[in-house]
């Protein structure tokens, strides 16, 4: 996404959890507030990642007998969308899907090279409602088991340190996590929907006020013909029909998750979630959007 608006007094840019990110504000971000926006980011990492040896996933999935986890207090809504999700998806959105990522070459070590198709066809996938029992932030599980968490994380991260910006004075913020934002405030943005199929083009423009835009796309983790980061969790094989996908909610956990699960379900599958707008673009060329969608979109 190309975000453009009014120019931002102060831009705080760093590295976290694998993607680039940049704060802006119209006033001063303490040194104090970065560090704890880095803090955050970190502990967040350390929590989530399975890219890393020392983290809880990891753990878990270390775990031959299972056991019983506890997670950060922010999980507990993180888990209530994932119950959304894996419903009104009929499972194809499950955070336990990070075996056949792994599988697929997409790992700790980035081999990006696929395991062979007979253990992928032998391997019993996994599901949320089966496999794991929650009370809140609390998972028991019996076996080992790798979580990701990529459809709905990386939004969770945003809204967090969007609570840290307000609670340090900062009610006007624009938070980019490489393309997924959050704007916060009176000063709109016209944002590019880039087309996966060009990039640097755009399909559209989205006008984003007070609320979150996330995007999905093919093209973003793509290591070979067919071979990407969004995989339909029944199966294990990576998502074919559409191609694109930009949703706007009133947080960025949500509309994350949203943007994964419009790859699988109708978008009218998952009103219960709550309100947002979206835009889909289908691997025929074709594109949809919701009749409240506040932009334009050019195909």
């Amino acid at each position: 996404m190309i975000a453009s608006g009014t120019t931002i007094p102060d831009r705080f840019v760093f590295d976290a959890i694998g993607t680039r990110w940049a704060i802006e504000a119209p006033r001063s971000i303490a040194p104090p507030l970065r560090q704890s926006i880095l803090a955050r980011a970190e502990a967040f990492d350390a929590t989530w990642s399975r890219f890393r040896e020392d983290s809880l996933v990891s753990e878990i999935a270390r775990a031959e007998r299972g056991g019983r986890f506890l997670f950060p207090e922010e999980a507990s809504r993180l888990f209530d969308l994932y119950d959304g999700l894996h419903a009104a998806t009929a499972g194809a959105v499950d955070p336990l899907v990070g075996r056949d990522l792994e599988m697929l070459g997409y790992d700790r070590h980035y081999s990006l090279v696929p395991v062979p198709m007979t253990e992928r066809a032998a391997y019993r996938r996994p599901r949320w409602t089966h496999d794991v029992s929650r009370q809140g932030c609390v998972l028991t599980c019996h076996g080992p088991l790798v979580i990701d968490v990529g459809a709905a994380g990386k939004g969770l991260l945003i809204d967090l340190i969007g609570d840290l910006l307000r609670g340090a004075g900062l009610s006007d913020h624009l938070i980019d996590a490489s393309g997924d934002l959050l704007q916060a405030g009176d000063s709109a943005l016209a944002v590019g929907l880039e087309d996966p199929r060009q990039p640097g083009h755009v399909i559209g423009l989205a006008n984003l006020e007070g609320r979150a835009l996330c995007a999905s796309a093919t093209n973003r983790r793509r290591w070979g013909e067919g071979v990407h980061h969004i995989l339909d969790a029944r199966t294990g094989v990576p998502a074919q029909h559409v191609m694109a996908t930009w949703v706007v909610a009133d947080n960025a956990m949500t509309a994350d998750g949203l943007a994964t699960a419009l790859f699988f379900v109708e978008p009218s599958r998952l009103a219960a979630t709550g309100p947002f707008e979206f835009v889909r673009l289908f691997s025929d060329g074709r594109a949809e959007w919701s009749a409240g969608f506040e932009g334009e979109v050019f195909i």
